[in-house]
């Protein structure tokens, strides 16, 4: 009987250590976006960072890099589609990177029904994320060629011709 009752205590410990801490944004799907960082990472109404799955913008704000080209217009682009609205967030494997931002899908619009990680992509504002590949990984290396051969956003001749540095 006692040993019954080390496990269950045992499980319920592992249990809620496993679990989400009720304050990040693990727990619900939809909120309110408050601020945009840059191109591929916001801030929720909770106070948590989300870094979009499967797409890499230029930089905007980074530590060890200068301000790369099609930054600014990456980060306007997201908070056109975004800033003050409410997002559904949905996730693949780990939940959160090395930084605490929280990992996902955003699926946005009426309907929650747009993924603005693929948008991102086909409208050129930035590339197929290959360094942590995704079950996207081929549809978004698609939309990345088709906006380059398009010559859209930052791989028109008349903004980056796709090099950001």
């Amino acid at each position: 009987m006692y040993l019954k009752k080390i496990s269950f205590v045992l499980a319920i410990l592992v249990c809620f250590l496993l679990a989400p801490n009720s304050q990040t944004a693990t727990e619900q799907q939809i909120y309110r976006v408050i601020r945009v960082v840059d191109g591929d990472t916001f801030v929720l109404e909770t106070k948590d960072k989300v870094r979009l799955l499967g797409v890499d913008t230029p930089e905007l704000h980074h530590p060890q890099k200068p301000v790369q080209c099609f930054s600014q217009e990456a980060k306007d682009f997201t908070a056109k589609q975004v800033l003050n609205q409410k997002v559904k967030l949905t996730f693949e494997g780990q939940r959160r990177d090395r930084y605490g931002r929280i990992l996902a899908w955003v699926w946005y619009g009426s309907g929650y029904k747009k993924l603005l990680n693929a948008e991102i992509i086909r409208q050129g504002y930035g590339f197929s994320y290959r360094k942590y590949p995704t079950s996207r990984l081929e549809e978004f290396n698609r939309l990345e060629k088709e906006a380059r051969e398009n010559q859209r956003g930052l791989w028109s001749p008349k903004t980056c011709s796709g090099k950001t540095n």
